[in-house]
C-alpha cells in the first residue's frame, strides 16, 4: 500500500506542471485572467490538498472547490 504522503507529493508536482503550463502559455494570450470565483475554488482545493489528514474536511474542500470551478466555467460560458 502506497502512504499518504506520497499522494500528496504527488498531487503537488501535479499542480506545479498544471502553473507552469498556465504560466507560459497563458503568458502570450491577453486578456485572460483568473476570477475571484476560480481564484477561491483554487484556494479551496490547495487546501483540501493541505488538510488532507482529516479526510472529512479535505475531501469536502476539494468538493467545494470543484463544484466553484465549475460554476465558473458555466458562468464564464454564458457570458460569451
Amino acid at each position: 500500500m502506497i502512504c499518504q504522503p506520497f499522494y500528496i507529493a504527488m498531487a503537488i508536482v501535479v499542480l506545479a506542471v498544471i502553473a507552469l503550463l498556465v504560466f507560459f502559455v497563458g503568458r502570450k494570450r491577453e486578456g485572460r485572467k483568473l476570477t475571484p470565483l476560480a481564484s477561491l475554488a483554487f484556494i479551496f482545493v490547495i487546501g483540501g490538498f493541505l488538510l488532507i489528514e482529516n479526510r472529512l474536511i479535505g475531501l469536502s474542500l476539494i468538493g467545494v472547490g470543484i463544484v466553484l470551478a465549475i460554476i465558473d466555467m458555466i458562468r464564464k460560458s454564458k457570458s460569451k
